[in-house]
């Protein structure tokens, strides 16, 4: 008998060498998150975190995306925060995980930062369509490294802006 299993979740991965130290990277993107997330996450129309939590496991924001022509809203948790390690973060309001992963490469120079993004549940009516999904949830995930380097890089680093 053939069964589906609606609990199996569609992930897609993505990876970027970005060429400044993991303490950079991770700074940028984990404890600046609630300042800079709306910089390299160009669907989300509005962003905010709940309560003016500060970035720390257990603080809330929630969002609405334009993603593909549909808006959408979520409410997610920070549920992993590991210096210069990792960043994770769980939908609350719908089901999906996003983490963010940081690796110290070439002697400390560069970080290689990996997006990776669980769409927890998937509707019976949608399994046909998983492929798809997971191609766009890829693509997604590459852009917004794209975006994060390109934002990393183009920032002037504060030794050379104060001479």
């Amino acid at each position: 008998m053939f069964r589906l299993d609606l609990s199996k979740p569609v992930i897609g991965k993505a990876s970027i060498d970005i060429d400044k130290s993991v303490d950079e990277v991770f700074s940028y993107v984990a404890e600046e998150f609630f300042e800079n997330y709306p910089k390299w996450a160009l669907e989300v129309v509005e962003f905010k975190p709940i309560n003016n939590n500060k970035m720390a496991v257990g603080a809330l924001a929630r969002q609405t995306r334009i993603d593909q022509g549909q808006k959408t809203e979520s409410t997610f948790e920070i549920i992993a925060l590991q210096a210069n390690e990792l960043l994770e973060l769980n939908g609350l309001s719908s089901p999906y995980r996003n983490s963010y992963h940081f690796q110290s490469i070439d002697n400390g120079k560069k970080t290689r930062l990996t997006f990776t993004f669980e769409l927890l549940e998937l509707e019976v009516f949608m399994r046909p369509f998983e492929k798809l999904i997971r191609r766009a949830i890829e693509e997604g995930a590459q852009n917004s490294l794209e975006n994060i380097k390109q934002l990393l890089t183009a920032q002037v680093p504060e030794s050379e802006a104060m001479e």
